[in-house]
C-alpha cells in the first residue's frame, strides 16, 4: 500500500480537523503534518529550527490566507526552489477570487479547490484530493 507525507499548511483548526478526519477514512496510510503559518511552513520545507529532522512532503495542501507568509508566497518560494519545486502543491483555501486562481497557476501551483463550506463537501474533496493524488498520480520519490 502506497504511503506518503501531506503538509497541511492551515490556520483555521476546524479546517485541519475536517482534514484530518477526511484523510483518516481513507484507506490509505498517510503521515499527516500541520504548520499554522506561511514562515512555518517554509522552515518545515527548507528544513530550518525545529523541522530540520522533517521528511520531505511528498504533497502539500496549502491555504491562501495565512498569518505571516501568505499562501502565494509560500508558493513562489517554493517553485522557485530547483530542489523542492518538483513537490505537487495543492492550494486549499476559502478564497474563489479569480486573482488568487490566477495568481496561483501563474506561481506553478498543481491545482486550485475552493473549499465546500458545508462539512460533509468539505470531507469529501479531501477524499477526492487524496484519491486523485495518491491513487491515480504518480508521484515523484
Amino acid at each position: 500500500m502506497k504511503s506518503i507525507t501531506i503538509l497541511l499548511v492551515e490556520d483555521n483548526e476546524g479546517d485541519v480537523l475536517l482534514t484530518t478526519e477526511a484523510l483518516a477514512d481513507c484507506k490509505i496510510t498517510n503521515k499527516l503534518k500541520v504548520v499554522n503559518d506561511g514562515e512555518e511552513a517554509l522552515n518545515f520545507i527548507f528544513k530550518k529550527g525545529e523541522f530540520e529532522n522533517e521528511p520531505t512532503p511528498n504533497m502539500i495542501l496549502l491555504d491562501v490566507n495565512l498569518p505571516k507568509k501568505n499562501g502565494h508566497e509560500v508558493l513562489q518560494k517554493i517553485k522557485s526552489s530547483d530542489e523542492y519545486r518538483h513537490i505537487p502543491i495543492i492550494m486549499l483555501t476559502t478564497s474563489s477570487s479569480v486573482v488568487d486562481v490566477k495568481k496561483a497557476y501563474a506561481n506553478y501551483a498543481n491545482c486550485f479547490i475552493t473549499k465546500p463550506v458545508e462539512s460533509h463537501h468539505f470531507i469529501n474533496a479531501v477524499k477526492e484530493i487524496e484519491s486523485f493524488w495518491i491513487n491515480i498520480v504518480q508521484l515523484p520519490k
